[in-house]
């Protein structure tokens, strides 16, 4: 009698938890790449956040192929799920995000898009989320980032212009490293990261900065793969480093990158010919980046790296799981969210940057 209770016992476990599964909501995040350092960041904050909400993540990599993205969401959601969140491969394609927005749509299923932008025109965005009443986008003011960048340079030019200018002709020269050449945050860092900054210098009666290459139009070197690493900037670096010194009276004076990957591939190929060592009485180069990351603000803490433009990984987490959870549950999108949060139209939830130079 004892081993029949017993057994009766063991199924009835069995079988709650089984149940307690099955009831249990489920989201898949679509992830453009598990490459990128800020987006590792924001996973991670994100399966927590998820997790806290009793929400079951399944994280897919699309390794940056959209087809891969669109494959994953398709399976999802015939397999069964709650709700899709994406991380668009395709950047700025408005055409891909209806797509896949029209995949949850039909399937009654929230959707909600973050960091990527869907479209080049918030006009265009706008409409296509105002079609579904169980969408939102979670990201930032994408131009906001360059501009905090360019001025927090021109102020830090500014403030220590002689000890920049490492060949004494009173002009700062620079290199720009730019992550991708089609993503839109990518083409507004790469602008105002220098507009903003000369914008500082002018305004105080100094030369707008210089690029070190007069024969690039661009004024910039582009990460060929779109993959805004550090390997492409430390390579750059390399070969900038073999022909231009301090003995060549042609330094580069400044470096400027679209995110700290690629600062830190900067830095690393500087700390190859002696320079941003942290060690007292060496030289250091400003090398400026974007998102604070963990390496990042390490370095900056051990004077290897002058400054960074904060992107909230957790922040961003914390609105894609609130929003995702409310739709699950049929609240409204935005209710409990974080009020430094911004939404903007009833669609996008901008999380704001921050200057970071160190706590």
């Amino acid at each position: 009698m004892k081993k029949f209770f017993a057994m009766m016992m063991a199924t009835a476990l069995v079988l709650t938890l089984i149940c307690g599964a099955a009831l249990a909501d489920s989201a898949l995040v679509s992830w453009y790449t598990f490459g990128d350092v800020y987006l590792t960041s924001v996973r991670t904050a994100l399966d927590a956040a998820f997790e806290a909400k009793g929400i079951t993540v399944t994280d897919k990599d699309s390794n940056g192929v959209q087809q891969t993205q669109t494959d994953d969401i398709n399976t999802a959601v015939l397999t069964g799920t709650n709700a899709v969140v994406i991380n668009l491969v395709d950047s700025g394609a408005i055409g891909t995000a209806q797509s896949l927005l029209d995949v949850a749509k039909n399937a009654g299923l929230p959707a909600v898009f973050f960091n990527r932008a869907v479209s080049q025109d918030d006009a265009e965005a706008k409409a296509m989320f105002e079609g579904y009443e169980k969408s939102a986008f979670v990201g930032t003011n994408f131009e906001e980032a360059g501009m905090m960048q360019g001025t927090m340079i021109g102020n830090y030019v500014l403030a220590n212009y002689d000890a920049i200018d490492l060949n004494g002709d009173g002009v700062i020269t620079y290199v720009m490293f730019k992550g991708d050449e089609a993503n839109q945050e990518a083409i507004a860092r790469t602008k105002y990261g220098v507009e903003n900054a000369d914008a500082v210098l002018t305004a105080a009666g100094k030369p707008a900065l210089k690029f070190y290459d007069d024969n690039n139009a661009n004024k910039y070197l582009v990460d060929t793969n779109g993959t805004w690493s550090s390997v492409a900037s430390n390579d750059y670096m390399q070969t900038i480093l073999a022909q231009y010194s301090e003995a060549n009276g042609n330094m580069i004076e400044l470096v400027i990158c679209n995110n700290d990957d690629m600062a830190i591939g900067a830095i690393n190929a500087l700390q190859g010919v002696g320079y941003n060592t942290g060690a007292e009485g060496s030289k250091t180069i400003p090398v400026f980046g974007v998102d604070a990351v963990d390496a990042a603000k390490e370095k900056i803490a051990a004077g290897e790296m002058t400054g960074t433009i904060k992107q909230d990984a957790v922040g961003m987490a914390d609105a894609v799981a609130t929003i995702t959870a409310n739709l699950i549950a049929g609240k409204d999108a935005f209710d409990g969210l974080n009020e430094n949060y911004k939404v903007v139209d009833g669609w996008f939830v901008q999380i704001p940057y921050a200057e970071y130079t160190g706590e």
